[in-house]
């Protein structure tokens, strides 16, 4: 069976559950926030259950084996059915990965079930509930939908609203890996992964990154520093901060001392290494040019694409001239990528509604 026929049953089997199974359309709030196109799929056929060996159809995806990548299915779809705009799909699919590496746990910490590794005695519902990973992305969801501005908060503090764990920092390190694989899953079932470009980003410029501002534009310990640091962990998901054409991608180490190749394969030095590590350019209208520096691995697009503004291009690192994880960002003019055309950052995207230093909170 050729797996978009696959992917078309599970699919409409999951619009009909989510229909008919347990009203879970009744939990979400009609006016949420639809930062994102929503998905609703027509259902095919009267069928109420799921076909037995549906979720485990697809085909292992990068690291994740098939029975993940189904579950991941499950939770994505459940969120397009729902019309949860697809910012939340990356965060519910980040979340699970990190509390169950997206497998259907039936057990966990104290009374912890399932996908999401929520507990029957916090009021989620009973352990058979919660072993079903459509009831229990759409309880992750519709928890998700009532807090204010999640929409725009960074990834880890999204779900820590929603799970409240123990380890609130752990979701950043996902957002990268969920991103990238609830963008192949909308991909193959025919749901648009351009609303996950959207995501955050209401207008024509929105923030790389919601982190604070740590060295800026050229002060006076810095006179050559062309941009400004966002200091924000090692994965956070770094997003165009305009639509425009991809110019460069490329790694930038190396050795201070001798020029020779450092690589981006490991982290950078702030004292032995030079360059911007794993970096992105991109030109946009008016000669305006953006760029992002050292991503903590090759990054997500390539040299001539076109991206959306807030569209996914990488995730944060260290590689290059650096001293710990964050984003080094810059705004050039005239389209000149030299240290001639370069303006500080922090005026320009203020002046175009996306300011840069907040939490997004």
């Amino acid at each position: 069976m050729k797996i978009r026929t696959v992917v078309s049953t599970v699919i409409a089997v999951v619009a009909v559950f989510v229909l008919c199974a347990g009203g879970l359309g009744g939990l979400l709030d009609g006016g949420a926030a639809r930062a994102c196109l929503p998905v609703n799929a027509s259902p095919a056929g009267t069928a109420a259950t799921r076909p037995p060996g549906a979720r485990g159809a697809w085909p292992a995806i990068g690291r994740w084996d098939g029975e993940q990548v189904a579950n991941a299915a499950v939770i994505v779809t459940t969120g397009a059915q729902l019309g949860v705009p697809g910012r939340g799909w990356v965060i519910a699919v980040a979340t699970a990965m990190q509390e169950s590496t997206l497998r259907n746990l039936p057990g966990g910490d104290r009374d912890s079930v399932g996908l999401f590794q929520q507990r029957p005695s916090q009021g989620w519902g009973t352990p058979a509930q919660l072993q079903d990973p459509v009831y229990a992305a759409g309880k992750f969801y519709a928890k998700l939908l009532t807090i204010s501005g999640w929409e725009t908060m960074p990834l880890t503090d999204a779900a820590q609203a929603v799970q409240t764990s123990a380890y609130p920092d752990a979701y950043a390190t996902w957002e990268g890996p969920a991103t990238e694989l609830a963008a192949a899953i909308a991909e193959t079932a025919g749901l648009p992964a351009g609303a996950l470009a959207r995501c955050g980003a209401p207008g024509p410029w929105t923030q790389p990154v919601f982190a604070p501002v740590g060295s800026g534009f050229r002060g006076a310990e810095r006179p050559g520093h062309d941009g400004v640091d966002l200091a924000t962990p090692r994965g956070t998901i770094i997003r165009a901060a305009s639509a425009g054409t991809v110019r460069t991608v490329r790694c930038n180490a190396v050795h201070a001392s001798t020029g020779a190749q450092w690589g981006c394969d490991r982290d950078g030095d702030p004292v032995l290494t030079r360059g911007c590590g794993w970096y992105v350019d991109i030109d946009h209208v008016g000669g305006i040019l953006t760029r992002y520096c050292h991503m903590d691995q090759p990054p997500m697009v390539t040299a001539g694409q076109q991206v959306a503004v807030g569209q996914p291009i990488g995730v944060v690192g260290s590689t290059g001239h650096s001293s710990g994880p964050h984003l080094h960002f810059e705004v050039h003019v005239r389209g000149d990528s030299s240290d001639a055309g370069a303006i500080d950052p922090l005026p320009f995207m203020a002046a175009h509604g996306a300011p840069l230093g907040g939490s997004g909170g």
